[in-house]
């Protein structure tokens, strides 16, 4: 299985980016995809899920648009409004489990599969 994320880098406040999952070696259509982050010093959390469904942490919502692309086996992060806190490695992720607590910290150790991140800067 792999993931390979896409699409980081710097931006100024207030800025967009969009981030992009490629899946390969799993039937990924039948996981749910997921974006985690984690800040210099803090725990890995959630940030947005697309299945069935999307799913987003309260900080996000509004601003970012979880999406996939069934064809390409890729899920996309179109991230709006970013601030400084929005700083981080953003991780992909797969989970079977559409039914969890997603903002729950047990959600991380839920995932099956993990990408190996990328680094989104944000310019004060």
């Amino acid at each position: 299985v792999q993931l390979v994320e896409s699409g980081g880098g710097l931006v100024q406040d207030g800025g967009s980016l969009r981030l992009s999952c490629s899946a390969s070696g799993v039937p990924w259509s039948r996981y749910v995809m997921a974006w985690f982050r984690q800040s210099p010093g803090k725990g890995r959390e959630f940030v947005a899920a697309v299945g069935g469904s999307t799913y987003y942490t309260d900080s996000v919502k509004g601003r970012f648009t979880v999406s996939r692309d069934s064809a390409k086996a890729t899920m996309y992060l179109q991230m709006n409004g970013l601030t400084p806190e929005d700083t981080a490695v953003y991780y992909c992720a797969l989970d079977r489990n559409e039914k969890r607590r997603w903002s729950h910290p047990s959600a991380v150790a839920g995932m099956d599969y993990w990408g190996k991140g990328i680094q989104v800067t944000v310019l004060p």
